[in-house]
């Protein structure tokens, strides 16, 4: 008996500790739908295959169970490969990648929603709020300290007082990390 419960919370710990890790990637079709039923802003990376700072994301910073829990709870996240070929229909307007070729390795074709957002460099996560307005860019890799800032910066609407690049710094200079690095 005491065995059999041992091997029972071993098995739901360790359940838990891999959900607990796991960002829940949906596409932006499927966040733009869930926010109509729970609004939530949206976090978006917007990466490509060959992004080696992109891949340190992933696996750094996305896989920090601080990081992870953060946003499955206060956003929908979203995963888009700046040089796929998913076709993105957004306020009422379709991008695809018409340039896209699939037997190319490395660097292919950038989409036209990478374009439309303004994205400049990779690893780029994008914010949208709860009605799926771009709010801001977040451009290159973070460090899950320096994220947390961005996360609970966007999720509390901090963001929406500030009047100067000044503001900014100051809320940045005053953000004390909570997350484990």
């Amino acid at each position: 008996m005491k065995y059999t419960l041992i091997l029972v919370l071993t098995f739901l710990l360790g359940i838990n500790g891999v959900q607990s890790q796991t960002i829940e990637w949906m596409s932006l079709a499927e966040a733009l739908e869930a926010q109509k039923k729970e609004p939530k802003k949206i976090f978006m990376d917007v990466y490509t295959d060959w992004c080696g700072p992109c891949k340190l994301l992933d696996k750094n910073t996305f896989q920090n169970p601080d990081v992870s829990n953060y946003i499955r709870t206060h956003y929908y996240a979203v995963k888009f490969n700046a040089e796929g070929q998913e076709e993105i229909n957004f306020f009422d307007q379709t991008f695809t990648n018409p340039k896209f070729d699939p037997n190319r390795k490395g660097r292919n074709a950038t989409h036209q929603f990478t374009q439309f957002l303004g994205v400049k460099g990779y690893p780029t996560m994008v914010f949208f709020s709860e009605t799926g307005d771009p709010i801001m860019p977040v451009v290159g890799y973070q460090k899950p300290q320096q994220l947390e800032l961005f996360l609970k910066m966007i999720k509390q609407g901090d963001y929406q007082v500030f009047s100067s690049p000044e503001d900014f710094e100051t809320y940045r200079k005053t953000f004390r990390p909570k997350f484990r690095g």
